[in-house]
């Protein structure tokens, strides 16, 4: 049965990193390489997204739930903004930053307001869709494309406060790192008792950052 995930950073103070800050050469912002150390320097990180073959990078807690981002999703769901739709807006070749080869290998719909835009299909099974529409209607064509493997909510701010006050997330995973950013933005804030329909676990991992886990 098809579960809707979300993973999330956050700093110790609640905040995520602010898009608009972002800059093509840092497209999650200039916060965002200190909030996702942790995440960055683990072994499948390592391999998935730089193509290290090494072995080399982190384990234990953090490797585990890094391994865990990588299965059975079969679907993701992201802004524009994550895409990189952002950084160069005009120019009609831009295929996102995510390289030739993008991490995901699956279907990934991107919601932005300048669609409708032709799809993009890239190397090793990923193509990015372009959706105008609602949280729901997107979700529901993603679940159809997952074939009863998972959805993923990737990112960004938007997105996931989206996603989060329409109730849609059935799994949850936050992970805090150690550090106070001061800036950017709390995305809890308006989300009071949220945790109520969710069993909620948290593990420390060897690094400081702390794994908490929502699960309805």
């Amino acid at each position: 049965m098809t579960r809707v995930r979300m993973d999330l950073f956050a700093s110790l103070d609640g905040y995520t990193p602010d898009p608009a800050d972002a800059t093509p050469d840092e497209p999650m912002g200039p916060d965002w390489g200190r909030l996702t150390a942790a995440y960055t320097a683990t072994r499948t990180f390592r391999a998935r997204i730089f193509g290290d073959t090494t072995g080399a990078g982190t384990t234990g807690v953090d490797e585990r739930y890094a391994a865990a981002f990588f299965e059975g999703v079969g679907a993701e769901i992201m802004g524009a903004g994550m895409f990189g739709l952002h950084s160069f807006p005009d120019d009609p070749d831009w295929k996102g930053w995510w390289g030739e080869r993008p991490p995901f290998g699956t279907p990934v719909y991107v919601l932005t307001h300048s669609a409708p835009r032709p799809s993009v299909e890239m190397a090793g099974g990923t193509t990015f869709h372009f959706r105008d529409a609602s949280p729901e209607d997107v979700l529901a064509e993603a679940t159809r494309a997952a074939g009863g493997r998972d959805v993923r909510i990737g990112g960004g701010y938007g997105t996931a406060s989206a996603f989060l006050r329409a109730g849609l997330v059935d799994d949850l995973h936050l992970m805090v790192a150690p550090i106070f950013l001061g800036r950017g933005h709390r995305l809890f804030d308006d989300l009071a008792g949220f945790d109520a329909d969710y069993t909620v676990t948290s593990e420390v991992a060897e690094s400081g950052e702390l794994h908490i886990t929502l699960t309805r």
